[in-house]
């Protein structure tokens, strides 16, 4: 394991709003103007790389990592020494102006490659509570923080949800939609290597990008999605995949040492069980990891299943299981398997 290199593992933030306004409702954040975005970006150390969006929500490739911004709800996710949660004010005080109100907020994270490289308030998960217990409105009294374990010392999930009293009173009526984060490490190496650009290539980061997409397969993966990629220079690629209302997000660090890739894509509990096992089969056959982590977030219903049944036959070893509850969110399922080779 190298010393210090770049931090692969996200932090990732979703926040939900609500609002009286039904024009305003109708677009909601995506109101919000591309400055007052990059300020809010700007303060977590980021910028925009390319955009896209649709009738739905916006999409935002970033420098680390990935934004989508829907009419009610703001997904931000960001890799590197980023500052993530320093977003969470700037972005309360830009809803209030649309006249939106945040009612639910969820942090997640896996363990990181180089923790002591991390700045506040990310030195630690404790800071990071704190620092969310004090920057998140009363209003979001029903709060809870948890660690989910593995058998892999180098793997465990974190977890941080806070909501309102209408959120809980909403879990009567579960969430049809479903998270998937998937995270792997120790990339096979000619696998790794095609996220390397040539010296001096001529292109710009999103034609690069798009030659990445097309060698490694990641068009492939939902190919009824609309791809916004970037290739990073002299490595490293970033994907946002659009297709409807849902969101699907690829990043690579693909240096020797401490090589990451991680896939995310979000489904419907209605959605046929085999879609979802395929396409986890094709996103970890692009990188043919070591070890993978994969943490499914959903209410009332068992999509973690479909995980092990997805990446076992791909030569991978299940390990370990871990389940628990968090308000408005649902249950929280973190898995892990390393590869049969090792």
């Amino acid at each position: 394991m190298a010393v210090s290199g770049f931090e692969g593992f996200e932090k990732r933030l979703e926040l939900h709003f609500s609002g009286d306004d039904p024009v305003i409702g109708n677009m909601g954040l995506r109101l919000m103007d591309f400055e007052s975005l990059e300020k809010v970006l700007h303060a977590v150390q980021c910028t925009v790389v390319s955009a896209v969006g649709n009738q739905y929500f916006d999409s935002y490739v970033l420098s680390e990592s990935s934004l989508f911004v829907y009419p009610t709800k703001i997904i931000i996710k960001t890799c590197g020494t980023t500052q993530l949660l320093k977003s969470i004010r700037p972005l309360i005080h830009h809803a209030c102006t649309l006249g939106l109100m945040i009612c639910s907020c969820r942090y997640t994270r896996g363990n990181f490659i180089f923790p002591k490289a991390q700045p506040y308030p990310h030195t630690s998960f404790k800071e990071e509570i704190i620092f969310l217990e004090n920057n998140l409105p009363n209003n979001l009294y029903y709060r809870k923080a948890s660690v989910l374990p593995s058998k892999l010392s180098t793997h465990s999930w974190h977890v941080f949800s806070a909501c309102d009293e209408s959120h809980i009173l909403m879990q009567n009526m579960p969430d049809e939609l479903y998270t998937i984060e998937v995270c792997m490490t120790e990339l096979d190496r000619v696998l790794a290597g095609k996220f390397f650009r040539h010296p001096n290539d001529g292109k710009n980061g999103d034609s690069a990008g798009k030659e990445m997409s097309e060698i490694t397969g990641i068009g492939d993966i939902n190919p009824n999605a609309l791809i916004c990629d970037f290739a990073f220079d002299p490595c490293g690629y970033s994907m946002n995949g659009i297709a409807g209302d849902r969101y699907s997000t690829i990043h690579v660090t693909p240096e020797d040492g401490f090589s990451y890739a991680s896939f995310e894509c979000v489904g419907s509990i209605y959605d046929d069980p085999d879609n979802i096992v395929e396409v986890l089969k094709k996103a970890v056959q692009v990188f043919r990891p070591r070890t993978i982590s994969v943490s499914t977030t959903c209410t009332g219903h068992k999509v973690w299943k479909c995980v092990a049944k997805a990446i076992e036959p791909l030569g991978m070893k299940f390990r370990s299981c871990t389940m628990d509850e968090f308000p408005a969110t649902g249950s929280v399922v973190f898995q892990t398997f390393t590869s049969r080779r090792k």
